[in-house]
């Protein structure tokens, strides 16, 4: 299934998204079928999934009512997270290359994954825009990321079990304010501003997606390709990435994980190619879809 948060006249809801991705179906009604009160939010669609969803075939779906996708407003799956985004840093060989000498730390191919988290409160979603923040920076900056949801708490966790703890897939967009980030040495202020933090446009279930991930992923500025590669090319996995972060540590429903980011970010070129009032940003991964944000004019 795939699950997505929208605004359709003045009312925010939750749907099923249709596998043409044409149609939406709001959930409430086919809890009202089943005479169950439906999740007030994605995050408590998560923590009950195993509950109620299983059982649910795609007859069910289709025998109740759908709005075209056209005519409702996509939102960020989950605008409030209950923690920090939880990303990674340099986790493409080819993205290291290109940003050698920009960070403190050695630029080689780390030996341990590196964690920084992100501000997302709220999150914004497909077709949203961007805030310049004029007075705070200068150089913003995109990064098409796969987001991996977690479905269940978890500490401890091997890499063979990785897979039984998601819940679903979406696309990211880490915008960074690179002048700030480098200012600040740590990442957190410069990659926090708001609206910086772009997720949707919906939820994939993990069963759409096989596993291991394998998947494109590409962004696109005003139409132009800027990044293109595949999740395979990860250097740190993601049973590794989710068994590496759950020692000691426990991950919840609705924690939200960005992967890293391939070379063809702004900062990579020379001169750099930083985001301009008005531009159009285009992130896409396979089987999940384009999230699209435009910079505020």
């Amino acid at each position: 299934m795939i699950f997505a948060l929208y605004s359709y006249e003045d009312n925010n809801d939750i749907g099923i998204v249709s596998s043409d991705k044409t149609y939406v179906t709001p959930l409430r009604t086919l809890f009202e079928k089943q005479k169950l009160a439906a999740p007030k939010d994605i995050n408590a669609l998560i923590e009950s999934y195993d509950t109620f969803f299983p059982s649910i075939e795609n007859p069910i779906i289709e025998k109740c009512p759908s709005i075209p996708l056209k005519k409702v407003k996509l939102l960020a799956p989950i605008p409030y997270p209950k923690r920090n985004i939880i990303c990674l840093g340099k986790n493409y060989a080819d993205h290291i290359k290109e940003i050698k000498g920009f960070t403190a730390d050695p630029s080689d191919i780390p030996e341990h994954p590196i964690y920084f988290t992100k501000a997302g409160y709220p999150c914004v979603g497909h077709n949203d825009t961007i805030l310049r923040h004029e007075n705070a920076t200068q150089k913003i900056d995109y990064e098409v990321e796969l987001g991996v949801i977690i479905g269940k708490n978890g500490i401890n966790i091997s890499a063979d079990e990785a897979e039984s703890y998601i819940f679903g897939y979406t696309v990211g967009n880490d915008i960074s304010a690179r002048d700030l980030q480098k200012q600040h040495v740590n990442w957190f202020k410069g990659k926090s501003l708001k609206t910086h933090c772009s997720i949707g446009p919906w939820i994939v279930h993990k069963s759409l997606i096989p596993f291991p991930v394998c998947l494109n992923i590409q962004s696109r500025i005003n139409g132009k390709i800027r990044q293109d590669s595949n999740t395979k090319n990860l250097i740190f996995n993601i049973p590794y990435i989710i068994s590496d972060l759950s020692k000691g540590m426990e991950l919840i429903p609705g924690d939200i994980i960005l992967t890293g980011t391939p070379s063809g970010v702004g900062l990579g070129f020379n001169p750099p190619k930083y985001l301009q009032p008005g531009d159009k940003i285009e992130c896409t991964i396979e089987k999940i879809g384009t999230l699209t944000n435009y910079i505020e004019k």
